[in-house]
């Protein structure tokens, strides 16, 4: 069986996908949001970055063909904005921290 004849995987991706697409949806209104609302927002995406990092993880760990293609894809994608995986998730990280940081002033 492949990794994406998982039905874990496929809702997985799919409610990862759906979280982080509400969340885009969300932001654009983050400058809107209240204090605990703009927390809110951040605990929620650093959720779903934790999630994502844990799904492309096991990926990487599998030995499924499709599963390592789609890893190659991600890195491709990376690379021609100039970045690794690595680097896309402590960007990400960083990004979460300064706007965390910006809340406490």
């Amino acid at each position: 069986m492949g990794i994406f004849d998982s039905e874990i995987v496929q809702q997985e991706a799919m409610s990862l996908f759906q979280d982080y697409q509400n969340l885009m949806q969300m932001g654009n209104s983050y400058g809107k949001f209240d204090r605990e609302g703009k927390k809110l927002y951040i605990e929620q995406m650093e959720a779903v970055l934790d999630r994502y990092r844990i799904f492309m993880k096991r990926f990487e760990l599998s030995d499924d063909f499709m599963a390592k293609m789609t890893v190659e894809q991600l890195k491709t994608q990376l690379s021609q904005a100039g970045m690794t995986p690595q680097q896309m998730f402590e960007q990400m990280h960083m990004t979460l921290e300064r706007m965390k940081s910006e809340i406490e002033q």
